[in-house]
């Protein structure tokens, strides 16, 4: 009889199997990693038949923890383009601190082989519908006159790449995110802002009205 799925087990000894790899190394024997755990080596492998599926598992659980931040921090602004600039800040502000977490999981996906498309996957699934939703809703602030006109698609991918590549960045170099936030803001994000025309009342109207004649 198979045993029964234990998610959050998994989950834990994946993000502990991590740790692992960072003081020892990706290629540290499996037998290693289980007595470091405290668990069987067969039990290990029923979670994990390879490093590829630990990887997996670590990657999802920290893109599932980082979508909750994200969502929390964007849903609490009502324009497109705030909560487009709330993501961006919010997505640096989840990884601040965990950049080597971040460049040894980049490092096990790579040198993971065959199962590199599948982790690429689960990454663009866990946000896929978040983006068509910010793209949507551009859409719908430019009918409603809140959004300049723009390719809402192309936007919203501008943004995923400016987020993804500072990410990086620091992850490299250290960067100070500020200012590139601040010219963000300020010359791509900005001035896509509008407010609505405001719909004359009736006394506009009339007054209007009576200036044609």
């Amino acid at each position: 009889m198979a045993r029964p799925a234990e998610p959050e087990k998994r989950i834990e000894l994946a993000e502990r199997a991590v740790d692992v790899f960072a003081r020892e190394g990706i290629d540290v024997p499996i037998a290693r990693i289980a007595d470091e755990l405290g668990v069987k080596r067969p039990t290990f492998l029923y979670h994990f038949p390879t490093r590829a599926h630990v990887v997996e598992t670590a990657l999802q659980a920290l893109l599932v923890e980082q979508a909750r931040f994200v969502i929390e921090h964007v849903e609490a602004h009502e324009h497109p383009i705030d909560r487009l600039y709330a993501q961006v800040r919010a997505v640096h502000a989840f990884h601040h601190g965990r950049e080597a977490r971040l460049t040894l999981l980049t490092q096990a996906i790579a040198a993971s082989g065959g199962r590199m498309a599948e982790l690429i996957t689960i990454g663009n699934s866990v946000f896929e519908a978040h983006r068509r939703a910010a793209a949507d809703r551009i859409r719908e602030g430019i009918k409603k006159g809140t959004v300049a006109p723009c390719d809402a698609d192309a936007l919203v991918k501008l943004v995923r790449a400016v987020t993804d590549g500072l990410v990086i960045q620091r992850v490299m170099t250290g960067l100070d995110l500020d200012p590139v936030h601040e010219l963000l803001w300020r010359h791509v994000l900005l001035p896509l802002k509008r407010r609505p025309k405001k719909k004359p009342n009736a006394k506009q109207r009339a007054s209007r009205a009576r200036n044609r004649k």
